[in-house]
């Protein structure tokens, strides 16, 4: 008999062999085998009956098999304390994929034509969050060109929580509006200067910075001054919830007059930029650093900041905890050792770093980078969690993204909005097209992890396919396995806790600039959208 197991990688072809549950109504004579219940054993025919694939998750081990028979299977373990699940079928696989996509038609007029948005939990609830915001600044605000009567500032973003979701849901409710708040009072003060007229490019870049501080401080500090006068455990449940678990940011703001894309990184999350070249391929250029402890940039001004203090940065991870060096929440690398203990004594709070000696450690301060887009080329970018880049580089998600381009626009049909912006990306390419270069490792970017745990394959030929819509979904179909099914609907059959030794959650936001039609609506792509109710424009 064979029973195949996977240790360390997720091999691609290993669902061709293994186990066979047959359900003929026996008992399992076999010591080595794991009977799925009472009824059911293990044999090495599989008979005439029908036939589907499963999991049989272990500690640090997936085996894979057939069961066979048409009943379902009654116990969720076996003998041995591993998982059994039926593996997902390759519709079902796809239903899970496209559960929470989301596209919209951008039809302002102002340098956007549309974003597509995805989200593939790993944890259970999902610890991801995602915020979209599109607001139409009049004239008495903020200056605008050739007597315009109102400019557009567009905002989207990722936001990958840690021990919990109730920190990026916090960032989802209300970081952009932080933000948005501080850039109207620095463009509307340059507007009343007439020396001025419009902000400096440091005082729009201090004014994001600002909106992130302020947050942060109202999340981990105002909210103990407000447990402290509630006196209340069911108040400090509420309030410190933000600030005991912790989120990375990753922001982007565009100012439809100046053409600028600022983009706002606290975090490890990831924006790349993706640009047609006069060769008529793609370019990928990060937009933003990944920071955390492993990360040369951010050790070096945690050392700075934290002399004497030679654990600061301890294998990659701050005090040897935690990985991110920026976040939001977190709060426990942020309170003093006093009102550390005084909580945990108190109410309840984590117990903090017996490293900890000069907090804060971890700030929410992003760094923020700017670029002009040329929405008349079909700019395009892609944020992410870092989920996605754990799985693909950056060329590969520009050239995926460049790959269905090219699909979609040779398709017929569709949506004739969504098919005037695509025909001028219309490209005869077979395989990726994007000029390859380093995977950005060493440059303050890591490289895919997961390639090598799962086995992947390095022919990109055999790798990708476009089969989705909804281009965020694509890019998760094809990070997860691609062409290769077996391996696809293996990550994606694979149970929260478990799930999470192979694949984060995954939150994909990709947004294309254009020079599209001016009808001033923001609409859903049916077509590349889940039919989820009460889907709203982002307007």
């Amino acid at each position: 008999m064979q029973f195949r197991a996977i240790t360390g990688a997720l091999v691609a072809a290993a669902v061709a062999s293994g186990a066979f549950y047959a359900y003929n109504g026996n008992q399992s004579t076999n010591p080595a085998a794991s009977p799925v219940h009472q009824s059911a054993t293990l044999s090495t025919q599989a008979g005439s009956e029908p036939t589907r694939k499963a999991l049989v998750v272990g500690q640090g081990e997936l085996y894979t098999g057939t069961i066979t028979g048409p009943g379902p299977i009654s116990k969720e373990t076996d003998e041995y304390g591993r998982r059994v699940v039926e593996m997902l079928d390759p519709d079902q696989a796809t239903a899970k994929l496209r559960k929470n996509e989301e596209s919209w038609l951008v039809g302002r007029g102002q340098g956007v034509v549309r974003y597509d948005v995805v989200q593939i939990p790993s944890n259970d609830p999902i610890e991801d969050d995602h915020a979209e915001k599109i607001i139409e600044v009049p004239s008495t605000l903020a200056a605008t060109d050739n007597g315009a009567a109102a400019s557009d500032w567009m905002f989207w973003g990722v936001f990958d929580g840690h021990s919990g979701w109730v920190t990026s849901a916090k960032l989802r409710q209300t970081l952009i509006s932080y933000v948005a708040r501080e850039l109207n009072t620095t463009y509307k003060s340059a507007l009343a200067d007439p020396s001025q007229r419009l902000p400096s490019p440091e005082s729009i870049d201090k004014a994001i910075k600002s909106g992130f501080v302020l947050l942060d401080n109202e999340i981990v500090h105002e909210s103990v001054k407000k447990v402290k006068q509630a006196k209340s455990k069911i108040a400090a449940a509420e309030l410190l919830a933000p600030a005991l678990s912790g989120s990375c940011a990753l922001l982007s703001f565009y100012d439809s007059r100046s053409k600028l894309l600022r983009v706002a990184c606290t975090g490890d999350s990831r924006a790349v930029l993706g640009r047609r070249a006069a060769n008529g391929k793609w370019t990928a250029t990060p937009l933003s650093e990944d920071q955390t402890g492993g990360t040369t940039s951010e050790a070096e001004r945690l050392r700075k900041e934290h002399p004497g203090e030679p654990n600061v940065v301890r294998n990659g991870r701050i005090l040897g905890g935690l990985e991110p060096s920026r976040a939001f929440g977190d709060a426990s690398y942020k309170w003093s050792l006093e009102t550390n203990a005084e909580l945990k004594k108190s109410y309840f709070a984590r117990s903090p770093s017996s490293l900890l000696k000069t907090p804060p450690y971890v700030t929410a301060e992003p760094i923020v980078t700017t670029t002009k887009v040329e929405p008349e080329k079909g700019d395009f970018v892609v944020m992410a969690t870092d989920g996605l880049w754990e799985m693909l580089t950056n060329e590969e998600v520009v050239g995926l993204v460049g790959q269905w381009l090219d699909t979609q626009g040779s398709v017929n049909g569709g949506n004739a909005q969504t098919q005037s912006w695509l025909k001028s990306w219309w490209s005869s390419e077979k395989q990726l097209p994007i000029d390859q270069k380093d995977n950005g490792a060493g440059a303050g970017q890591r490289a895919p992890i997961r390639q090598q745990q799962w086995g992947t394959k390095t022919n990109l030929n055999e790798r990708f396919v476009v089969e989705d819509k909804n281009v965020a979904t694509h890019l998760v179909r094809n990070a997860l396995g691609g062409k290769d099914q077996d391996q696809l609907s293996a990550l994606l059959t694979l149970p929260s806790p478990f799930s999470r030794r192979y694949r984060d959650d995954l939150t994909v936001e990709v947004i294309f600039f254009g020079e599209g039609t001016a009808n001033g609506n923001v609409t859903l792509n049916k077509e590349a959208s889940a039919p989820a109710p009460g889907p709203k424009a982002k307007l």
